[in-house]
């Protein structure tokens, strides 16, 4: 019996979400599996990956193959990371304690990385969101002051509307009084 370890697809239509499991390879791909190894899911920024290492390196030492995807989130998580360093155990090059100093370093490394990008995405979103609302208050600025001009320029066209009828009474005031002047 051939033993793959692969992703087994759950989740609704356009939402996926894995189970990271072992199965024979004449197995459907939701169908009957052996042992279910953890879960992966490829919605969130970075991916969420929950994998029992240990047990994915048992299944690796055993024969089990990884798809192609299941090999690349092997290799994110360290679990064949895991593996190259047992058999340099096996081999004399270091002893145990050296391997599992090596793997939690890598791990810790890894943890760095993935959290220092989890602190660039908020960090992008905050100033995505500042810069938006700055660039709403300018538009808002823009607006009142676009608005007090156009009442400004509404109450001058009324002043200068008002104006000249009043000048217009006034002159005539004026020119009839100059004219009784005259005829006096």
């Amino acid at each position: 019996m051939s033993v793959k370890i692969r992703l087994q697809r759950h989740g609704s239509k356009g939402r996926p979400f894995f189970h990271i499991v072992v199965a024979d390879s004449r197995a459907r791909r939701d169908g009957k599996f052996i042992e279910k190894l953890g879960t992966y899911n490829p919605i969130t920024n970075p991916a969420t990956i929950d994998l029992n290492v240990d047990s994915a390196v048992k299944w690796l030492n055993n024969g089990a193959q990884p798809t192609d995807t299941a090999r690349a989130i092997l290799s994110y998580k360290g679990a064949l990371y895991k593996k190259h360093l047992q058999g340099g155990v096996a081999k004399g090059a270091f002893d145990e304690a050296e391997a599992e100093k090596r793997f939690n370093a890598w791990v810790e490394a890894k943890e760095a990385k993935v959290q220092g990008k989890v602190d660039g995405l908020a960090t992008a979103k905050s100033d995505a969101k500042k810069a938006a609302l700055e660039a709403e208050v300018k538009v808002n600025e823009a607006r009142l002051a676009a608005a007090a001009q156009a009442e400004a320029d509404a109450k001058a066209a009324e002043e200068a509307a008002n104006a000249p009828a009043e000048e217009t009474t006034e002159g005539e005031a004026a020119a009839e009084s100059t004219e009784e002047n005259t005829e006096a």
